[in-house]
Formats: structure tokens, sequence, C-alpha cells
């Protein structure tokens, strides 16, 4: 396993658990998720975006 291959899997397990907060914080409701829904939604596409970028270069890496 390189550097990049454990990365790209913390990438995505940071994906998840934003994803899942932000969905369970909107299915509750009340002051914790009026006050932290845009940063948690927000940080998912961030960690997403970080992700593909990653898996991008790995992949650049493999054919060059």
């Amino acid at each position: 396993m390189t550097i990049l291959t454990l990365f790209i899997m913390l990438g995505m397990l940071a994906t998840i658990v934003s994803l899942a907060t932000g969905i369970t914080s909107m299915a509750h409701g009340g002051t914790f998720d009026q006050k932290h829904e845009i940063q948690l939604m927000s940080m998912r596409v961030v960690f997403q975006a970080i992700t593909i970028l990653l898996v991008l270069v790995t992949i650049y890496l493999a054919v060059h």
C-alpha cells in the first residue's frame, strides 16, 4: 500500500463521516443543525474534491 492509497482511504472515510454527520443532523433538526449544516456539507464537498484529486494523481502516476 502506498502513501497515496492511504490518503485516498482517509479522504473517503472523512467524506463518509462528514456526510453521515450532516444527514443525521438534518434529520434531527435543532440548534446544532442550524449552526452547522452549511459547515458539514461544505466539509463534505472539500473532502470529496481532495479525494478525487488524489485518485487522479494516482492514476496519472500509474500511467507514467
